[in-house]
């Protein structure tokens, strides 16, 4: 009998992401999406931005807790014709939400939000380093 090699079913927990958000709306919970997001830092902050094309700023919800990035929102579909005729419907509305660990300590109640072009960036000032500190070893001699 010879040994069959493990292999990882997805290399990393964004591979996860990537294909739960694959999945057709009926299996994710109805009428919902997840947003596509792009995070990346420079030396003070932690920059995210997403593309919310169509969406009202004033019905997105953006809250930092613990590290972790949550954005939740509604996409209203603002048609007056109910019933189309439709051979592609690729445009995603409904609720979203998206909760991103974020990669170092930040000052969640700094951080700030724009909406711009369909494009909301969200800039999230990093913590300070803790420095580590060197504690002395006492010793006592017995009399």
């Amino acid at each position: 009998m010879s040994l069959i090699k493990w292999t990882q079913f997805f290399d990393d927990f964004d591979d996860i992401d990537k294909n739960f958000n694959n999945l057709s709306p009926m299996l994710r919970g109805g009428d919902s999406f997840i947003p596509a997001v792009d995070m990346y830092e420079d030396k003070d902050s932690v920059i995210i931005e997403t593309q919310l094309a169509g969406i009202d700023p004033d019905k997105v919800e953006i809250s930092i807790e613990n590290d972790t990035l949550c954005v939740r929102g509604l996409s209203e579909k603002k048609s007056e014709v109910d019933e189309k005729n439709y051979y592609r419907k690729e445009i995603r509305r409904g609720s979203f939400y998206r909760s991103i660990a974020l990669p170092t300590h930040v000052l969640g109640d700094q951080a700030k939000a724009v909406a711009e072009d369909g494009v909301l960036k969200i800039t999230i000032p990093k913590a300070p380093e803790t420095k580590s500190k060197t504690i002395k070893i006492e010793t006592k001699h017995g009399s």
